[in-house]
């Protein structure tokens, strides 16, 4: 396809309909039916351009994202073609950061610039901010003055802050006016954001010393001076904030919108709600698949890119197995005298990981939510190890008597001693492990399953193993 072709294919060409896709088009989760996408594919195919669109054309903008992304690569190009005048900015916004990226990496510079410009600030950086250096430099070069110092400036703060994710269209007025002269205000500056939901009241050196909400504006009178009736009290976000801390403040304190400020605590942008839920989204995925090793997750990752992402952790669980290898090959003899031992291993190892991955996921999630933290650390962990008796105790009598009658009352004792041994240290595995990384700085869902597995495992077969040796059942 040729760079004119592209360029047809994904230049928006006029905003998307707002009107809701026929109901047909839906399963009953809200999903678009494997019957829509598959006859919009034959018409594709057919290359019954006519019959596309108007299959497309009553689709809500994020539909249309979605349907971009359940077709395969090779037909992408050629449905954004077809549909290229409900390829609007919104669909664009809506689209995922992979499928976007690679749809924005075949157009021409002053093509991607123009859909940049139609964006807000935050989606056009979140368009630009993983294409290469040149390509970015080349975009930036396309774009008019004011649009590439405000993306330039947010490309500049560290990627997922808030200077990333804020909005840089907000409403600011001095204190010194009346709610009547805002109103006016209000009313006729053309040039204001389309969605807001609170004025900032700043000072004369443009720092926020208060927050007024539209209800508040249109409920009382005309005269009344701003600052008679502003909330001086203000959750202000920090510019270089972590974007999961600043999801934290939004649902600690309530908030629908927050003003950003800069390190001298200037207004330089805002954080609505609507970004939040996409943040909060976003992390609670991210944890789950770190905890894992899956890297990203996203399924239209590149193959090479989720491979990297996987492997490096595939391979230090290799690692890391070889040690509870060891431990087994140490009782090599035991195990060859009494085979029951190989036989209820993997009960003991088993039920050890799956104690610590419940411990753990807890831990990683209170660290996420600033839940556990230095002042409560000793009292979590306290009470993960009466947790851990408990299950150990209820565990070890149901797998001990089972033994007992099916083997003997000497191994149903040791495996219920070796149960209740592996269950605890999951706990406190559970618990430290995690803490430990955060304390180090480094992401506690990253590689704690990989050395709480370890510890499970190679405790586990320690002790089932060294008490079956010691209480004399092989000799």
């Amino acid at each position: 396809m040729t760079p004119e072709e592209l360029e047809d294919a994904v230049l928006p060409k006029a905003d998307a309909p707002e009107d809701e896709a026929p109901e047909e088009v839906h399963d009953e989760e809200n999903r678009l039916r494997p019957e829509f996408v598959r006859n919009v594919l034959d018409a594709l195919y057919e290359e019954d351009e006519g019959k596309v669109y108007d299959l497309v054309e009553p689709l809500h903008p994020a539909d249309v994202a979605d349907l971009l992304e359940l077709t395969d690569e090779e037909d992408r190009l050629a449905l954004a073609r077809a549909i290229r005048d409900l390829m609007g900015v919104e669909v664009i916004a809506e689209l995922n950061d992979h499928v976007r990226e690679a749809l924005v990496e075949g157009l021409p510079p002053e093509v991607v610039a123009g859909i940049a410009e139609q964006l807000e600030t935050d989606d056009a950086v979140a368009m630009i901010e993983d294409l290469d250096r040149e390509d970015q430099r080349a975009i930036l070069a396309e774009l008019d003055p004011e649009d590439r110092v405000a993306i330039e400036a947010a490309l500049a703060y560290p990627d997922e802050s808030a200077g990333r994710l804020m909005s840089r269209e907000f409403v600011a007025v001095p204190e010194h006016m009346t709610v009547g002269d805002l109103i006016d205000f209000l009313r006729t500056n053309r040039a204001l954001p389309t969605d807001f939901f609170e004025v900032f009241i700043v000072d004369p050196m443009h720092r926020p010393i208060g927050t007024c909400l539209l209800s508040w504006i249109l409920r009382v009178p005309r005269a009344i001076p701003l600052h008679d009736v502003m909330m001086r009290d203000q959750t202000l976000i920090p510019v270089g904030m972590d974007q999961e801390e600043v999801a934290l403040r939004f649902q600690k304190y309530g908030l629908i919108s927050a003003a950003v400020v800069d390190d001298a605590g200037r207004l330089v942008g805002q954080l609505t709600v609507d970004d939040i839920v996409h943040v909060i989204s976003e992390e609670a995925g991210e944890d789950a698949l770190l905890m894992s090793g899956a890297g990203e997750g996203d399924i239209h990752e590149p193959i090479r890119s989720a491979y990297y992402s996987r492997v490096r952790w595939l391979v230090a669980n290799l690692g890391t197995a070889l040690i509870a290898s060891l431990i087994i090959a140490a009782f090599g003899a035991a195990i060859e005298k009494l085979v029951a031992l190989a036989i209820l291993m993997p009960v003991v190892a088993s039920i050890g990981g799956n104690a610590g991955t419940q411990t753990m996921a807890v831990s990683v999630r209170a660290i996420a939510m600033n839940q556990l933290t230095r002042t409560n650390t000793r009292r979590i962990l306290w009470r993960e190890i009466r947790v851990a008796l408990l299950n150990g105790g209820t565990v070890a009598l149901l797998i001990g008597l089972a033994t007992a009658l099916i083997f003997s009352p000497m191994l149903g004792a040791v495996i219920a001693v070796a149960v209740i041994i592996n269950i605890l240290t999951a706990g406190l595995a559970g618990v430290l492990v995690p803490v430990l990384f955060d304390r180090l700085e480094q992401d506690p869902a990253v590689a704690s399953s990989v050395f709480v597995t370890m510890i499970t495992d190679s405790m586990g077969f320690f002790a089932f193993l060294g008490l079956a040796v010691a209480s004399g059942l092989v000799g």
